[in-house]
């Protein structure tokens, strides 16, 4: 009994580090770390604050990319979306309106790309793929930097 006895120790002590670190890996990689919306939305496009401007400022530092069509990550879904983008200064507008068909457009259609019809369905999942998006362009412009992005048009249709 007394040889069994380290081997028993051992042994449970290896089942409870398994254990263990198995729960701490789910919890990390399958967690729900996107109950709170606003709050997701927060930590994705940080703490930036939008001063008011007027209508006139805004046309000068707004642009628009229309129409585009793509499937979402279920394939029987076809998804034709609009949006508008309001940046901090013209040159980082004259910038975007440079590189939107060439690096803006696929950027878009990655983040569409993952994005389920039930995350389109609400207003969670469309938030998240516009702070997404802000994160995803500001990584990419120079001269300025992305304050807003608005939904201008949205339909999804199945195949």
């Amino acid at each position: 009994m007394r040889k069994l006895l380290p081997w028993l120790v051992s042994l449970l002590l290896a089942i409870t580090l398994i254990v263990i670190a198995t729960f701490y890996f789910w919890t990390n990689l399958f967690g729900d770390k996107a109950a709170d919306p606003e709050q997701a939305i927060k930590e994705v496009a940080g703490n930036e604050q939008v001063e008011p401007i007027s209508a006139d400022e805004m046309v000068k530092v707004t642009s628009e990319l229309i129409d585009i069509r793509t499937n979402l990550s279920d394939t029987d879904y076809v998804v034709q979306i609009s949006f508008s983008f309001q940046f901090d200064n013209e040159k980082a507008k004259e910038e975007f309106d440079k590189i939107k068909e060439s690096q803006i457009k696929p950027i878009v259609n990655r983040a569409l790309w993952v994005m389920s019809p039930d995350d389109m369905n609400g207003t969670k999942g469309k938030d998240q793929l516009t702070a997404g998006l802000i994160n995803s362009v500001n990584s990419v412009l120079s001269d300025g930097k992305l304050l807003r992005v608005g939904i201008k048009g949205f339909i999804m249709t199945p195949i």
